[in-house]
């Protein structure tokens, strides 16, 4: 399953513009254990605060902004006989000539930490450890994995943290295990109580989206051809949120607390590895999930199918295809909106499907594409079954000179359409240079 998760996460295509992967890879081509980057960029953004298309601007405030970014990063790897360590850290400081929404001032920064340990105890054993932390506002920056939990920019230094522990073991030569764990922790920057005087009025970010999640996975893998390996899994899941919050009232005036969407999850799924040549593999899981809201009042237990794939074709040198989707729960973004029998919103189910071209144009032009559909239904309450569906395409152009200094541009363009949600769309576009040594 681990390596499903892996490949389906490594597509951004929202604001950020800072890492397509959570945790980036490094090289040693220079043979110097560590790399440090800057990238300058002018931006234009017609809608900073990704504010409804119809909702009212607050006096003062503009929907669009011109603007600069300046990132530098610093990147280590030390490679040995079986043990590889990498780190590194990127930095972003964006200035806007139109401060965003809530924001305290023109400027705003956001901060990746990332770290990735792998060790190889024999031929038969191996260890990986990766971990991510980042500091920042923008939707496509604080998820974690490709399925987006809110679509709004969020004002604030937001927390996100994603770490993953993965133990493989070839107990013969057609069978082996893999035992996995991964948490991801979210931490809203707008925790204000939303009833100081006793009375609820508004839940606050924290108290709706903070939380603690746990997977943990094993998974069967029997070499069935040379090209092929089947898989057979579990997975335990927990959400808990830990806002401590009131989010909502019900009719009966008792609060809806963040913790009454907390959630246990059993999965059980089937897959297939398949390498159809050199240049081509794909994954694939199907299977199903239960999910016992067991803090729910009204008992709103829940059975879903389950779904992973991924496809990768490298047709020519540093020239590649790749495409995915998923199916599962996702947390929710929106209010409990409880209706008359008590029922709440307490989750959503996410549909995903990506697609991305990388490509060698000449020998120092490089182009992408990349593209994002996402549908989200959503669970309980008065929302129950109403959808919203994000868009997502990326376009970049980037010129290598030299192998240590490059320019480039782009497009990002983002549309929401939600029956639960203001509808919006975003138009961005960029232009920098890089340097590295």
């Amino acid at each position: 399953m681990k390596k499903i998760v892996a490949s389906v996460g490594l597509v951004a295509v929202g604001a950020s513009g800072l890492q397509a992967d959570l945790l980036p890879a490094l090289t040693t081509e220079s043979g110097k254990p560590w790399t440090t980057s800057a990238t300058l960029r002018g931006f234009y953004d017609d809608n900073v605060s990704t504010i409804g298309n119809n909702d009212p601007l607050p006096p003062g405030q503009h929907r669009d902004s011109y603007g600069f970014e300046v990132t530098p990063s610093l990147e280590f790897i030390f490679p040995m006989d079986q043990t590889t360590l990498s780190f590194g850290y990127v930095y972003s400081l964006k200035y806007y000539d139109n401060k965003p929404l809530n924001s305290s001032g023109h400027d705003i920064s956001s901060h990746d930490f990332h770290a990735a340990l792998t060790h190889a105890f024999s031929e038969r054993y191996s260890v990986s450890v990766k971990d991510s932390f980042v500091i920042g506002q923008e939707p496509d920056f604080l998820r974690a994995g490709n399925t987006y939990t809110t679509f709004e920019r969020v004002s604030g230094n937001n927390l996100r943290n994603y770490g993953t522990v993965d133990f493989s073991a070839q107990l013969t030569p057609e069978f082996g295990v893999d035992l996995g764990y991964a948490n991801t922790f979210v931490s809203y920057a707008d925790n204000a109580s939303p009833t100081p005087d006793g009375t609820f009025t508004q839940y606050s970010n924290s108290g709706l989206l903070d939380m603690l999640d746990h997977r943990i996975n094993l998974d069967g893998r029997y070499l069935l051809q040379p090209q092929t390996t089947g898989v057979i899994g579990f997975q335990f899941r927990e959400t808990d949120y830990t806002g401590h919050q009131p989010i909502g009232v019900y009719d009966n005036g008792n609060y809806v607390m963040s913790g009454d969407r907390n959630a246990r999850s059993y999965y059980g799924y089937v897959g297939l590895d398949h390498s159809f040549r050199p240049d081509l593999t794909g994954s694939i899981r199907a299977g199903g999930r239960y999910t016992d809201y067991y803090n729910d009042p009204v008992n709103q237990n829940q059975g879903s199918p389950y779904f992973m794939n991924s496809l990768k074709y490298t047709y020519l040198p540093e020239s590649f295809i790749q495409i995915g989707g998923s199916y599962d729960y996702s947390p929710s973004a929106v209010g409990p909106a409880p209706n008359q029998s008590g029922e709440i919103n307490t989750s959503a189910q996410s549909g995903t499907i990506f697609a991305s071209v990388n490509h060698r144009i000449t020998p120092k032009l490089y182009g992408s594409i990349l593209g994002q559909f996402q549908n989200t239904t959503y669970y309980g309450g008065l929302y129950d079954n109403k959808t919203a569906k994000f868009y997502l395409v990326g376009l970049n152009l980037q010129y290598r000179f030299t192998p240590n200094f490059s320019a480039e541009a782009g497009y990002n363009y983002d549309d929401l359409n939600s029956e639960v949600q203001s509808n919006y769309d975003r138009n961005r576009v960029y232009i920098g240079i890089t340097g590295s040594y």
